[in-house]
C-alpha cells in the first residue's frame, strides 16, 4: 500500500502503529523555528482543503448533472438538495439507498443546518447539515453505509474490529462524573468496541476550561495535565479528551479518522495521546486518514471518493 505525499506533510501513521513512539516531526516542531499561533495555523489547513473540496464537488456535480446551490460569502461552500427521483448528489446512490431503509441511520439526514437562514439559499426545503459538500458526518456514511463495506474483512483488519456489526451513528456513551452521576457526549460512529470521530474541515477539536474537565471522575486518572496542551489558560483538544474518557469508561477502543492534508489535527491527536497516562489506554488509541481507509475499500466507492473528495488520487494501484 502506497500513500503518496509532500514534503510539507506530515507522515501518515498506520494504526496499528500509532502507539509505538511519537513521531517527533509531529509533536513537536522544529526548536530553533520560530513560533506559531496553532489557531491561526489550524484555520489555514482547514481553509485550503475546504477550497479544495469546493472545487472537487463543482466540477463533480457539473459533470454527474446533480442539482446543488453555493452558499453566500467569500469562498461558497456547495450544497446539494434530494432530488425528485431520490438521489442526493452528497451521497454514492448505494449509500443512499441504506441510508434511507434503516430507520436510524436516516434519522441522521434530519440534523438542521445551524446557519442555513444567513449562509444558504432559501430553498423549498430545509437544509440539512449533511447536504454540505464538506461534512465529514456525510463523507463517513458514505463509506460505512455503503453495502460491502462493513463485510469487508480488509476493511476490519484495518479497523482492528474483530465482528461484522452495524455501524451506529451519532452514538452517546456515558462519561461517569465526580457527583456520582454521569455526563453524556456523542462520537460520530461505534463500530463494535471501535468509537470514531471523524473529521475533514473542521477548525479544530474546540476549548474549554480546565474546571470543565474537572468535573469528571477519570480526569487526572486517565491524563497528565502537565502534558496537556492549552491556549490562554484553556485546554485545547477537548473533544478529544472526553472521548478518550468515554473509551476508557466504556472499555472500548477510540479513533481519530482525518484527512492528511490536516497536519494540524493530526498533530493535535498525536499532543492528547501522548499526555495519556495508562500504557493499556494508549494502545487502544488510533489515527486513521481516509487516504488509508480508502485503499481497501470496494473500488466504486474509492472512485468515488477521489472524484468529489480527492481522496485517494495519490494512492498508487494495489
Amino acid at each position: 500500500m502506497f500513500v503518496c505525499r509532500s514534503r510539507s506533510s506530515p507522515p501518515i501513521t498506520p494504526m496499528r502503529r500509532v502507539v509505538r513512539g511519537f513521531s517527533q516531526e509531529i509533536v513537536s516542531g522544529d526548536a530553533d523555528s520560530a513560533p506559531v499561533n496553532r489557531t491561526t495555523h489550524m484555520y489555514c489547513y482547514a481553509a485550503a482543503l475546504r477550497r479544495e473540496l469546493n472545487e472537487c464537488n463543482r466540477r463533480y456535480a457539473t459533470e454527474n448533472w446533480l442539482s446543488h446551490e453555493l452558499s453566500y460569502g467569500r469562498m461558497p461552500s456547495i450544497v446539494y438538495p434530494p432530488d425528485e427521483e431520490n438521489r442526493h448528489g452528497n451521497f454514492l446512490s448505494e449509500s443512499y439507498y441504506a441510508i434511507c431503509a434503516d430507520p436510524n441511520w436516516s434519522r441522521r439526514l434530519s440534523k438542521v443546518h445551524t446557519t442555513a437562514r444567513t449562509s444558504l439559499p432559501k430553498v423549498d426545503r430545509r437544509w440539512r447539515e449533511l447536504d454540505c459538500a464538506t461534512s465529514s458526518d456525510a463523507l463517513l456514511m458514505n463509506i460505512f453505509c455503503y453495502p460491502e463495506s462493513v463485510a469487508n474483512r480488509k476493511v476490519l483488519a484495518l479497523l482492528g474490529v474483530d465482528e461484522d456489526e452495524k455501524a451506529i451513528f451519532g452514538y452517546k456513551p456515558r462519561i461517569p462524573l465526580k457527583t456520582g452521576r454521569f455526563d453524556q457526549t456523542e462520537v460520530d460512529m461505534k463500530l463494535g468496541d471501535l468509537l470514531v470521530e471523524a473529521k475533514l474541515t473542521e477548525a479544530d477539536f474546540q476549548k474549554c476550561a480546565f474546571s470543565y474537565m474537572e468535573r469528571y471522575r477519570n480526569f487526572r486518572d486517565v491524563f497528565d495535565e502537565d502534558l496537556l496542551p492549552s491556549s490562554s489558560g484553556w485546554l485545547v483538544s477537548c473533544q478529544l479528551l472526553r472521548n478518550v474518557l468515554a473509551a476508557y469508561g466504556e472499555g472500548r477502543s477510540f479513533c481519530v479518522f482525518c484527512d492528511h492534508r490536516r497536519p494540524d489535527l493530526i498533530e493535535a491527536w498525536y499532543d492528547i495521546i501522548r499526555a495519556v497516562k495508562p500504557m493499556e489506554l494508549r494502545c487502544r488509541l488510533k489515527l486513521l486518514t481516509w487516504q488509508e481507509l480508502t485503499t481497501v475499500l470496494p473500488v466504486a466507492l474509492q472512485r468515488f471518493l477521489a472524484d468529489k473528495y480527492g481522496i485517494g488520487q495519490c494512492l498508487e494501484p494495489h
